[in-house]
């Protein structure tokens, strides 16, 4: 299960189910509202209707309860399948597609699609994330890889933690980059303000982005990333830090519409499990891309 907990600092009324909406944008408001109705939202440690009319200073407390194992169901979804073998399965990831099942996404996912083309999956993440290795946001476009037994996934896996894995992203920020080159070396946390939002803070974890400027464009910037750390949100949360945020990002770019961020993970490369020969993948730069450069040169 996972809970938000949040205190209304507005002196306007206003209802609860669009509040909690407003505050948790991945969830519908149905979604909002059936979690209201079956008792899963308090306010002031009381049972209320959508309806209820926010105070200053409410408390509210939603609980959200994980989606059962049996739910998570084969789907026919469409995947861009870049390579596959007995041990793994690169995909081109759509925007908009979220990796695995969770709260408020018990289908529809990459894993229901996964579970479909594929026999058998890896089960070292249980049932909920069978053949994750890693993840890309639901908006984050590009390569990701998944493994299809365990004896790939620990393979795999160790090179994560090892830091051996080479990714390369392509991003349009808001801004025009003076310089070329450069290399954000700032530690990550969750935000002590919003729990959706990671944060540049002293006591996170070590982060360090690297990234070069390919093209300025009209107030943007088309730049190429490359991780040496991977924590939650990392190029987006370091091109906030520097001031040239992530185009349309709808946590941290404060010129926001709901498209969701232009970030493409475009370059993957790592030693394949079983054989051990260093194997890359690149996409060309996505559609969205190519379309909003075009408009605004």
């Amino acid at each position: 299960m996972i809970e938000y907990n949040f205190i209304y600092d507005s002196k306007k009324e206003e209802r609860l189910d669009l509040y909690l909406v407003k505050m948790l944008p991945e969830f519908s408001r149905s979604k909002i509202q059936k979690l209201i109705k079956d008792n899963y939202c308090y306010v002031n440690d009381d049972v209320v209707k959508a309806s209820y009319k926010l105070n200053y200073q409410d408390e509210i407390s939603l609980t959200v309860p994980e989606p059962k194992e049996d739910e998570v169901l084969a789907e026919n979804i469409p995947l861009d399948i870049i390579y596959e073998d007995s041990d793994i399965i690169v995909i081109n990831k759509a925007k908009g597609l979220v990796v695995h099942p969770g709260a408020g996404n018990p289908s529809e996912t990459l894993v229901n699609a996964l579970k479909y083309h594929c026999y058998d999956l890896s089960g070292i993440n249980g049932i909920l994330r069978p053949g994750i290795v890693h993840r890309l946001d639901k908006d984050t476009s590009g390569l990701l890889v998944a493994c299809k037994n365990d004896y790939a996934h620990n393979k795999l896996a160790e090179q994560f933690l090892k830091q051996t894995v080479v990714r390369k992203y392509l991003g349009i920020v808001t801004g025009e980059i003076s310089h070329n080159l450069g290399k954000i070396t700032a530690p990550i946390a969750r935000s002590k303000d919003n729990r959706l939002k990671m944060a540049v803070l002293e006591d996170g974890k070590k982060a360090v982005t690297n990234f070069t400027v390919l093209e300025r464009f009209n107030g943007y910037s088309l730049v190429e990333f490359s991780l040496v750390t991977g924590r939650t949100h990392q190029i987006r949360v370091h091109m906030e830090y520097i001031g040239f945020p992530i185009l349309e990002d709808p946590l941290y770019n404060k010129a926001k519409t709901a498209e969701g961020q232009y970030l493409h993970a475009y370059i993957l490369g790592f030693n394949h499990p079983r054989t051990g020969k260093y194997l890359e993948f690149k996409t060309d730069i996505p559609e969205y891309f190519k379309e909003f450069i075009k408009k605004h040169k």
